[in-house]
């Protein structure tokens, strides 16, 4: 048997992430990806790009501190190798590849900024095909802070994707998510009527802290009349007492309700009862691509 430690820095609109894995391979088994330590960090790079268009100052110095500390805590694990992918916030901000020289000149982690496609393909590279039933058809929903990613799934493949500007953390006017809103319905209509019963695959930091208040058991789907009591209870609390009451980070309080709307949404146009949350996104796609030599990644810690 041999173990190797992999790494993933997230860079997302809403907070930077740090997965660290042991790939666990042992003849004629197939490659285990056992998660070993997940750090999250809120830094709001969202704040910066979505209104200003540019990441500031004191962000760029709370990055770089956050690199720096990723790189400690990987020498501790034994790291081999990692990989740093940064999504909506930095490829919309006007100065995202100034702040990509500035953190490699200033921590020598070199960032790479992926495009919404790259995005949805990375997180369809994870491990759904444990999940994903040969007869069933399923629609994937990363919901982050900047962009939400959608991908359709029927026979165990990919069928289509879309990644489209809204988020969490993005405010647009409410005239500009009415009329994105009326085109991903269309879409998503459209899509899921020549499929089979669609069941929705959900992603993302909100959706995990719903199941994981659920008290489900791992592996059993919620239902959309859950989600939408959920809702429903989330909207009659302010902000403090979703801080104090159900113990929710600050930075999770303010956007767990505009991300379940997403949710809903998505399994109401596409005619789904269940969605199911399967605790994987984009971190885990780059260590599965690191490991399978699919994505270049830093070597030096």
């Amino acid at each position: 048997m041999e173990i190797k430690k992999l790494a993933a820095i997230d860079i997302g609109s809403n907070a930077v992430r740090l997965l660290i894995c042991n790939i666990v391979e042992r003849a004629n088994t197939p490659t285990h990806y056992q998660k070993s330590s997940l750090v999250r960090v809120p830094i709001r790079l969202g704040a910066d790009a979505f209104t200003t268009g540019i990441i500031s100052e004191q962000n760029i110095s709370r990055m770089a501190d956050a690199m720096l500390a990723f790189k400690l805590i990987m020498g501790v694990h034994g790291v081999e190798k990692f990989k740093a992918c940064a999504t909506s916030a930095m490829r919309e901000a006007k100065n995202g590849q100034e702040v990509v020289a500035a953190i490699y000149e200033k921590t020598g982690v070199a960032i790479e900024i992926i495009d919404g496609r790259k995005e949805a393909s990375i997180i369809a590279s994870t491990n759904l095909n444990e999940l994903l039933k040969a007869d069933h058809s399923y629609l994937y929903v990363d919901v982050g802070g900047g962009s939400t990613e959608f991908t359709f799934f029927s026979g165990g493949k990919i069928v289509c994707s879309r990644s489209i500007k809204l988020g969490t953390v993005r405010q647009i006017s409410d005239a500009k998510k009415q009329q994105v809103l009326r085109e991903l319905e269309h879409w998503i209509k459209e899509k899921s009527s020549a499929m089979n019963a669609v069941e929705l695959i959900g992603s993302g930091g909100n959706i995990n802290n719903i199941f994981k208040t659920s008290g489900k058991a791992e592996g059993t789907p919620l239902t959309l009349s859950y989600l939408k009591r959920r809702f429903n209870y989330l909207q009659q609390l302010s902000y403090e007492d979703r801080i104090y009451e159900l113990d929710l980070k600050p930075d999770r309080a303010d956007v767990i309700i505009p991300a379940i709307q997403i949710y809903i949404d998505a399994m109401k146009w596409s005619g789904a009862t269940r969605i199911h949350v399967p605790k994987i996104g984009l971190s885990d796609g780059i260590i599965k691509r690191l490991h399978q030599g699919k994505l270049q990644g830093n070597t030096t810690l």
